[in-house]
């Protein structure tokens, strides 16, 4: 066939009742005007005539320029009906005086009646027809066509008219039907193309994604009807059943809301809906769903989808904040719909819309002043929110106010003695101040509801804290007459600290001290919690008798400053001084025992650019000395009012505290992290100026006689004020002006000294001392339930590291848990988990998902039909273990493992790992089940 795009010869006829008809002409726009340029001109370079059998389409330019190999050249179309007309076309552009105007003629005569005299000008020197199929495999650079196209008109003109600028991508020597329309969705859909050398991908998330544009759906709309249902039916088999109803929804002008409606559906067609929420549906989708069975499958992928962009928004990156902004469009949204619809109300405690979060955060609120119980149970309702993953200052908020309704449950605590009451302060006491000071900031959603909720728990509590505080004044006004290292008490004093603790940690490896100058019990708490167990191991001497180990706190010296309690700390007896004093004091300690001992100051630690520590740091840790750190951080904060501002102090807050860390576990020193002295937070009510009193000397300390909310205080241990001070218990006074908060006093928060113990390995354990387990340091009601009861430790027994905390497992391998599922339940899934072969098969996969995961993907795919993407699988696993699977194809190839015995596909990725596919028969013929 000659000019293969352009059939030529003799006019074609159809005998009709013996008449001759001329064959009904095809319509040409301009498009395909210059694909008959470019490609016939290259055979035909100095012909200007193209003699063309069609109609030219009236509403097309009759004048315009084209590009014939890279050369614009200005081109004339008309449409002729009679042989005079070709002529006098023809005529015209010769006797014109533009030589390089091409005249292209769209006619119906004959080539037989339109004589030789005019063809001969012409390309090719015949008639041309139209083979729409031919041009579309020259566009493609193509040598054959997949024949499904030659028969589909819309697929063959709209790849005609939607041709981009530098041209369609050549697909190779055959163009198959499934890469022409993925090219033609990508330019039809504004999609754009794939990378280079690879075809688009297209899945789910990208629709849905493509739905909340506003030029892509507006192009879509604006197709014919026959192309719109074409690339309907191919994005339903590509990318699977949620096209029908989101591109209905789109070609209805909603395309904006799609995803919120596919959440409003999940929610609404739920067996726990509401009654008659049901009915909403038809007027919430309208004539946009087809049929009711698309439902499920639309809003399964939707419901996947936002899964993905929930995870993607725990992140605290540029890009984790624009998910968190993609998936609060859609919630908003559906939030306002459902509100519009009149559906607030009954979607309250909705597990996905952010009205439910809020909701339950209500209940919640609601709960606290019940019990403990009722609070845990509002708080767990709290936690299966799905964006609570979004809001953890909120959860953390939520969590620490069923912390202080457990801890106001349980006995009334009394200090009883000095020693008893700070050792408490650091094992319980001071942990219900951490959790006060994360209630204090509110709640960062700043529900009023809930906000009235908290501040009422907090004045609980703080009564509570305040009559300890008051007890804790009087037996420390008693004991400060006598107390000395000879006679102690029962207690740790600060100045004893380095001969009860550090000397014995010192009979091996030298250790690094790490003084954190004003750290409290609530901080030292925080601290201890984020020091990563895999690498240090707390340790603690060995108790008398059979009581567990425990970490130590010490009293300070009175006042509780830092001129006098970091100095007989450092100095090993009671002593007042400042940094000459500390060091000389530190030498002279560590020189009694035949050691040296090395102090260094702010200053003194970090290094010179482009060195985290200083150098003769880095090599007083590199020998055998006792080396000592002071960290001013937190002092520092108080005087300049960052504290205040704190929720909660993490190890990277402190300066070169992690660095410190990580050079003593480099040189395998053992470390202790020690105070002076603790702090408390400014409390006094806004505009209320300090105490006017007589004899003030500091914020927390002054002479004269002791008045309300205040303690004399006198003995060898109060080293100011000529041996006798008065200091206030009561957070709420002070006697300068305000700061973030303050220390001197004789509260138990300034008192007590903590006192946390590492090794780096647990070779390094000194002599008589013990492993102490992280669960030994937590309260008994920081944890709910079954979590509240420390392990048994055997302190005689040879230590071994003790097992991942639950919420470090969480965000590994512990998203698969031991759960089993009975064999009672009666969904395809709940047999399967509850067959032998499974319980069988589950014994050779390492971590195997939770049974009810495995049950609630089985049966979320059987409802699909067997496909859905992996988003929508981790989703359905989610939502029936309250675990968030991070890593969905992670978690589907785990449970392949699991259902796919002996390697046969019983569920498989498929279309490269965009679709999770379930064969049911082949399922229950492995573990020998029935049809639900």
């Amino acid at each position: 066939m000659a000019g293969g795009l352009w059939r030529g010869g003799h006019h074609q006829f159809h005998r009709r009742r013996g008449a001759v008809l001329m064959a009904l002409r095809p319509l040409i726009d301009r498009r395909i005007v210059e694909a008959l340029l470019e490609t016939e001109l290259r055979r035909a370079a100095d012909c200007r005539l193209l003699l063309v059998n069609a109609r030219y389409d009236s509403t097309a330019p009759t004048e315009f320029t084209a590009r014939i190999d890279g050369t614009p050249q200005p081109v004339r179309v008309t449409d002729q009906d009679s042989v005079l007309g070709i002529v006098a076309a023809w005529q015209e552009l010769l006797d014109g005086a533009e030589t390089e105007l091409l005249l292209v003629v769209t006619s119906d005569v004959p080539a037989n009646v339109l004589g030789w005299d005019v063809r001969a000008h012409a390309v090719g020197r015949r008639i041309l027809s139209v083979d729409r199929a031919e041009i579309v495999k020259q566009l493609f650079g193509a040598a054959d066509l997949d024949p499904r196209m030659i028969r589909e008109t819309w697929l063959l003109t709209a790849l005609l008219e939607a041709e981009p600028v530098d041209g369609w991508p050549r697909s190779g020597s055959v163009l198959t039907r499934d890469d022409a329309v993925r090219a033609l969705v990508g330019e039809r859909l504004g999609l754009g193309r794939g990378s280079a050398g690879h075809l688009l991908e297209l899945d789910t998330n990208a629709l849905l994604a493509w739905s909340r544009t506003t030029a892509g759906p507006a192009r879509f709309r604006e197709l014919p009807g026959a192309e719109r249902d074409g690339l309907t039916a191919w994005l339903t088999d590509t990318v699977g059943a949620a096209a029908p109803t989101l591109l209905s929804l789109v070609a209805d002008g909603r395309g904006q809301d799609a995803m919120a409606l596919g959440v409003l559906g999940s929610v609404l067609s739920a067996p726990e809906a509401p009654a008659g929420t049901s009915f909403a549906l038809g007027g919430l989708f309208g004539s946009s769903l087809r049929s009711v069975e698309d439902l499920p499958k639309f809003t399964a992928s939707v419901i996947g989808t936002l899964a993905r962009w929930i995870a993607e928004a725990e992140v605290s990156t540029p890009a984790g904040a624009e998910a968190r902004q993609r998936v609060y469009a859609v919630l908003d949204r559906a939030d306002a719909l459902a509100s519009e619809a009149g559906l607030g109300q009954a979607l309250r405690i909705d597990p996905l819309l952010p009205s439910g979060f809020r909701a339950r955060l209500r209940d919640l609120a609601a709960a606290l002043p019940d019990s403990s119980k009722a609070a845990e149970a509002a708080l767990d309702q709290v936690l299966a929110h799905q964006l609570a993953r979004l809001h953890p200052a909120s959860c953390e908020a939520a969590r620490m106010a069923v912390r202080v309704v457990r801890w106001l449950d349980g006995p009334a605590p009394t200090a009883e003695s000095v020693g008893q009451a700070v050792h408490e302060q650091f094992a319980q006491w001071g942990w219900a101040d951490r959790a006060l000071r994360v209630l204090a900031a509110g709640d960062p959603m700043g529900d009023p509801v809930v906000g009235q909720a908290y501040h009422l728990l907090i004045g609980s509590a703080r009564a509570r804290r305040s009559a300890l505080d008051e007890q804790f004044a009087a037996r420390l006004a008693g004991w400060t007459r006598t107390a000395s290292s000879q006679a102690p008490g029962g207690a740790l004093l600060i100045e004893d600290v380095l001969e009860m603790l550090a000397v014995p940690m010192a009979t091996g490896t030298s250790p690094l001290l790490l003084v954190l100058d004003g750290m409290s019990a609530a901080i030292a708490a925080q601290l201890g919690d984020e020091i990563d167990r895999r690498i240090w191991t707390e340790i603690a001497p060995a108790p008398q008798a059979a009581t567990p180990p425990r970490r130590h706190a010490a009293v300070s010296m009175l006042p509780s400053v830092t001129t006098i309690s970091r100095a007989s700390l450092l100095s090993g007896m009671p002593t007042n001084g400042k940094q000459a004093a500390e060091i000389s004091g530190f030498e002279t300690f560590w020189k009694r025992h035949r050691r040296v001992g090395r102090l260094f100051h702010k200053g003194q630690i970090g290094g010179a650019e482009g060195h985290r520590l200083a150098p003769e740091l880095l090599e007083a840790l590199a020998g055998d000395d006792i080396v000592a750190v002071v960290l001013n951080t937190i002092d520092d904060a108080l005087d300049h009012g960052q504290e205040g501002e704190r929720t909660s102090w993490r190890l990277r807050d402190i300066s070169h505290l992690l660095d410190l860390l990580n050079a003593a576990r480099g040189y395998g020193r053992p470390v202790m992290l020690v105070s002076d002295h603790g702090h408390v937070l400014d409390r006094s009510p806004h505009g209320q100026g300090p105490l006017k009193a007589p004899g003030a000397q500091s914020a927390r300390w002054r002479t004269g006689e002791a008045g309300e909310g205040e303690v004399e205080l006198s003995g060898p241990r109060v080293r100011e004020g000529g041996g006798t001070i008065v200091a206030p218990w009561r957070e709420d006074i002070r006697y300068t002006p305000r700061k973030a908060g303050y220390h001197g006093g004789a509260s138990l928060a300034e008192v007590t000294v903590p006192v946390i113990m590492l090794v780096p390995a647990q070779e390094l354990l000194p002599p008589g001392w013990v492993v102490l387990p992280n669960e030994q340091t937590l309260p008994a009601w920081w944890r709910a339930g079954s979590d509240a009861a420390p392990a048994p430790v055997e302190t005689g027994a040879p230590v071994i590291r003790r097992p991942r905390r639950r919420a470090e497992a969480q965000a590994g391998e512990a998203l698969f848990a031991a759960d089993e599922v009975t064999p009672a339940t009666l969904t395809l899934g709940g047999k399967v988990v509850g067959s032998q072969r499974y319980k069988t098969q589950r014994k050779f996969v390492r971590r195997p998902p939770d049974g009810k995961a495995v049950v609630a993907v089985i049966d979320a795919l059987a409802e699909a039909g067997g496909k859905l993407t992996p988003d929508a699988v981790a989703a359905a696993a989610a939502e029936a273990t309250g675990r968030s699977q991070r890593n969905a194809e992670v978690f589907v190839t785990v449970v392949q493992r699991l259902l796919n015995i002996e390697g046969y596909g019983v569920i498989n990725l498929v279309d490269a790992g965009r679709t999770v596919e379930l064969n049911i028969p082949l399922l229950q013929e492995q573990f020998g089940t029935e049809q639900p």
